[in-house]
């Protein structure tokens, strides 16, 4: 059965920012910024800043607001603007948490943990200008005063000001991780260029902060098209002037009309069809080398993300979130326009705010005639109405293929979540094999174990639907990772104990056996050792779920209060065999070592493993293939205590006490 209409989502946000007075404070912030003369920010780079708290007593909402006037690109280099810096590599540590489990490769791709990390990346030239406002001493009084003072926080910008506000948003939110009482923060721009690679824009679904953030795009503007040109270099100078023209004319700083050469400060109508037809041209083939879905955006290091509020100056809009919708949109809309409104559009947001909230409901008057028959093609004809297109304009059917890329999946998170339940029934019984392997393997006359069975494992039918239930679970589980981070799910999946508690048993029952297979094919020569170069990426957030979920959590805390009266079902530690391989390896290195330096760290290595894996075994916090008689750490314990014997004579001199300790298998 279909669903309600994929446009259900962005159509109530288009709704709501109309109906409340969002949009209209939000801009008359912006225009004060614009007329401020205290602006913050460092010598010859100030930009303009107003704060303002209003509300009620009980729920106070404070706006910060930055202009994009009075900022001028360096003279000679516009293209700086098109350079990307890593955020971490700027010394950015309030945005850690945007750092974390960030792999690159294709959606899709088996494993799901592989590949180098892809750093977050915003553009240097915009990120310099923030840095300059955030080390100002007003601009960190005036804030810090909003934040204490609000329980609401609206962070606001036009043009470079939008971008900005951008930046200030994701410093709030990745402050605001560890404040209690948490302020809600909602950006808000106007005209803003792309702020950073799509590294980023995932980082930001994934830490589910897509939804802070609006972006408002007259639908004819060229700045907020710019940075998806990969090459900015034939228009260098249109550039430039573009950029000094919008400056000059949104600051309040008129000494800069005097520093600026006077043919800056116009742009000829040459200048203004070079530059679009160039930014067209761009886009066209960024669209055609892309295609559809994620890969749209491709052949540019910039991508979007949030919510992109289109709006005409007639009044109509439509809000989209899909980031290859939103490169689409921009490229459709901007070739509606021309040369000089597409200027013109970037200075009048006041008339496309105002228009947009007087007129956005009393805009929609279809015919009952005109509706199509089904909900679905309703709703898309309500869509394209909303953004200004007409049904009988060329690019009215594209227009509709590029909304119909914006449906997620055709489900609500909720549905997904549903659905998503049933799947893991229908995975359980391969986890039940699993399982069934495991106490057949305990219970061989082999007396190997789980992990050394698996690791040695022959060609049996048994042994190879093991390792084809493992694959199937890992994908299904990357499935679910997937859609979490690309807000499938809902916000607080993550934390429901059905799926930290269904999650923590995968790990705890499987990732052994990613271990055993690991070693078996040697990969530790080729990559290095499991924990450090090999281990996947959904178990290092499942080590998260479980640590931060509040029912896994509490759950934890009282299993580690009482005691075991009998060894563990399965070892408590999914990362113990491959510290019991890496002790393999010190073992083996510290016999052959004749640096008693060297062969003393190894020792004291092996000593501190030996210690946290007999303290493991006396708190029967592992499972009982741990201790079976031939199990690799069982042989491990004895190959230790031989070792042990013949280098005691060499260390005992220089660590007196390191070998006092007894080995307890």
């Amino acid at each position: 059965m279909e669903e309600t209409s994929s446009f259900e989502t962005s159509e109530m946000t288009a709704n709501f920012l109309a109906s409340t007075p969002l949009l209209t404070e939000s801009w008359r912030l912006c225009q004060l910024a614009n007329a401020s003369r205290g602006a913050v920010g460092g010598e010859g780079e100030k930009v303009g800043f107003a704060a303002e708290i209003g509300g009620t007593a009980t729920s106070r909402v404070g706006y910060v607001a930055f202009s994009g006037g009075g900022i001028a690109p360096p003279p000679g280099e516009p293209g700086g603007w098109g350079k990307l810096v890593g955020l971490e590599a700027a010394g950015c540590c309030w945005a850690r948490s945007l750092f974390s489990d960030r792999k690159s490769g294709e959606e899709g791709e088996e494993g799901g943990g592989g590949g180098e990390l892809d750093p977050v990346m915003v553009c240097g030239e915009l990120l310099r200008i923030f840095w300059s406002v955030y080390r100002d001493t007003r601009f960190q009084s005036q804030i810090s005063e909003v934040m204490r003072e609000c329980s609401s926080v609206v962070v606001t910008g036009h043009s470079i000001g939008g971008t900005i506000a951008s930046l200030c948003a994701i410093w709030l939110l990745s402050c605001l991780e560890s404040t209690s009482p948490r302020p809600s923060v909602l950006c808000i721009t106007f005209g803003s260029p792309l702020l950073g690679n799509e590294s980023l824009s995932r980082a930001i679904l994934a830490q589910r902060w897509a939804g802070n953030f609006c972006h408002v795009v007259s639908r004819h503007d060229i700045v907020p098209r710019l940075l998806l040109v990969p090459d900015l270099a034939p228009v260098t100078h249109q550039l430039h002037s573009l950029l000094h023209f919008c400056h000059l004319s949104l600051s309040a700083a008129p000494q800069l009309e005097t520093t600026t050469p006077l043919g800056l400060q116009q742009l000829t109508d040459e200048a203004k069809a070079k530059l679009f037809n160039h930014v067209m041209a761009s886009l066209h083939a960024l669209l055609e080398f892309g295609g559809e879905g994620r890969k749209a955006n491709k052949g540019s290091s910039f991508s979007p993300f949030g919510n992109y509020f289109f709006c005409s100056q007639d009044g109509g809009a439509i809000c989209v979130d899909n980031a290859a919708s939103v490169v689409r949109m921009m490229y459709l809309l901007l070739g509606m326009g021309s040369p000089s409104c597409s200027i013109d559009s970037h200075l009048n947001y006041g008339v496309v705010v105002e228009k947009v909230c007087s007129q956005f409901l009393t805009n929609r008057s279809f015919l009952q005639a005109e509706l199509p028959e089904s909900s679905y093609d309703a709703g898309l004809a309500l869509a394209l109405q909303s953004s200004g297109i007409d049904s009988r304009e060329p690019i009215a059917r594209p227009a509709k293929d590029c909304l119909k890329i914006a449906k997620r999946l055709g489900r609500k998170p909720s549905l997904n979540c549903a659905n998503l339940a049933i799947k893991l029934s229908q995975v359980t019984p391969y986890r039940a094999e699993i399982e069934w392997y495991k106490e057949s393997c305990d219970r061989c006359d082999d007396q190997m174990g789980y992990y050394d069975s698996f690791k040695h494992r022959g060609a049996s039918r048994r042994d190879a639907k093991v390792n084809m239930n493992r694959h199937k679970l890992a994908r299904f589980w990357d499935n679910v990772i997937t859609m979490l981070e690309t807000n499938q799910l809902p916000h607080d999946f993550h934390k429901r104990a059905k799926w930290v508690n269904a999650s923590q048993f995968y790990k705890l029952l499987v990732e052994p056996l990613d271990i055993a297979e690991y070693y078996r094919i040697g990969m530790q020569r080729i990559k290095g050792h499991y924990i450090t170069c090999g281990r996947e990426k959904r178990y290092q957030i499942f080590d998260r779920w479980w640590k931060e979920g509040i029912d896994g959590q509490e759950e934890s805390n009282t299993m580690m209060m009482v005691m075991r009266s009998k060894f563990a079902s399965l070892t408590q530690d999914t990362l113990f065999w491959a510290r019991v391989e890496e002790a393999r390896e010190w073992l083996e290195s510290v016999r052959t070592e004749r640096d008693p330096g060297k062969a003393a760290e190894l020792w004291e290595k092996l000593d501190g493993f030996e210690r946290y894996a007999r303290g493991l075994v006396e708190k029967k916090e592992v499972s009982k293939d741990v201790v079976a008689k031939n199990s690799s750490y069982c042989l491990w314990v004895k190959d230790y205590q031989e070792v042990k014997s013949q280098v005691e004579t060499l260390l005992r001199p220089q660590f007196p006490n390191l070998m006092d300790a007894e080995v307890v298998p």
